[in-house]
């Protein structure tokens, strides 16, 4: 399939969220964007629950959940929501899942998670959510793999992963999940294991790690290749660099070939970034806003073709932010909330015009 030209892709904006927040959940579901917890002005979690009505532009304050929570993982099932995770108002991770129910506006609990986890990976697939490693209590990451099955309400534990981790990206592809893009052990460095869970033979595959090791680089999938863009690269023991700096760095996987392709000037991204968002519309990687060189977040995107293999510029982001959210949906990549001087309303989204 042909990438989409970079004169298809242009932004939407939405009216801010009534609450304004950084490490929000974000589920699109029907026509409809929820926006859960997160954490305001004074780093606090947050309870509060809003839903954008898309094609109305109009917000409504859903009720609260049940137990404030900010960096938790989020699904849409049928016409639940599924919460589970994050950490709490005195920053202690939650095991707590609870539930709202779309059509009845109202939250349920659900059966725990058996240890409390923030900063959880989360996939689902044929109405089953599975949820990889996070961030214990002792702050110490969790190998921890489990599924949950709504019917049953129970997680059930799986094999674990080979490295224990938080904060990862997780895609589906085929029957695997791929991991990468993560942190780990104590002191919260950033960990280059790359690895796939086969949902099948329910059991792990190691994969060659990530060539170079960044902080806040961010991960996309497409046409099945993987992709671990920019970040903060802390400096070897033999560089001449004194502190971390920027990247614009991309590193690609094809599962097929089985190996990183060589980093090669040709394909570095046009911007040093880290802590963006990076994903996938129109067939093409996306890379959105993020902190740079400069001392305010960036509003600058790119987007790169697998066939041509280049970086182009696209329509600058509205509201520049770094530690935004973001939620895909149909020809639409939502960019919520994140960092602009304080935390910030603002919700866009990358969209691709329909053709004529």
């Amino acid at each position: 399939p042909m990438a989409a030209g970079v004169g298809a892709f242009t932004w939407a904006t939405f009216p801010a969220m009534p609450t304004q927040r950084v490490y929000c959940s974000a589920v699109h579901r029907d026509g409809q964007l929820f926006v859960l917890g997160g954490c305001g002005g004074g780093g606090r979690a947050l309870g509060a629950a809003e839903m954008l009505d898309l094609p109305a532009q109009r917000w409504t304050a859903l009720p609260p959940l049940p137990t404030p929570r900010a960096g938790a993982a989020a699904l849409a099932l049928g016409k639940q929501i599924l919460v589970v995770g994050g950490v709490d108002a005195v920053q202690s991770p939650l095991a707590s899942v609870e539930v709202y129910h779309v059509d009845e506006g109202k939250w349920e609990k659900k059966a725990a998670l058996a240890q409390p986890s923030m900063g959880i990976s989360a996939v689902q697939r044929d109405g089953a959510i599975y949820a990889l490693g996070g961030m214990g209590a002792d702050t110490s990451p969790q190998a921890l793999v489990r599924v949950y099955e709504p019917a049953k309400d129970h997680w059930q534990p799986l094999p674990s992963m080979p490295t224990p981790c938080y904060g990862a990206s997780a895609f589906l592809q085929g029957n695997k999940i791929f991991v990468l893009g993560r942190w780990g052990r104590q002191g919260k460095l950033p960990v280059t294991a790359f690895e796939a869970f086969d949902l099948e033979t329910r059991s792990w595959t190691r994969y060659p790690s990530v060539p170079s090791r960044r902080a806040f680089a961010a991960c996309a999938m497409a046409d099945g290749v993987v992709f671990s863009l920019g970040g903060l690269q802390q400096p070897g023991p033999h560089n001449f660099y004194s502190r971390p700096h920027f990247v614009n760095t991309v590193e690609m996987f094809d599962p097929s070939q089985g190996v990183w392709s060589k980093p090669s000037r040709t394909v570095r991204m046009r911007e040093k970034r880290a802590d963006f968002v990076a994903g996938c519309l129109g067939g093409r990687v996306v890379a959105v806003g993020g902190l740079g060189n400069q001392s305010f977040p960036l509003d600058s995107v790119e987007a790169f073709s697998l066939s041509q293999k280049k970086w182009e510029p696209l329509p600058p982001m509205p509201t520049g932010r770094c530690s935004c959210s973001s939620c895909p949906a149909p020809s639409l990549l939502f960019i919520i909330g994140g960092v602009a001087q304080g935390p910030s309303g603002a919700v866009e989204a990358l969209c691709l015009r329909e053709a004529p």
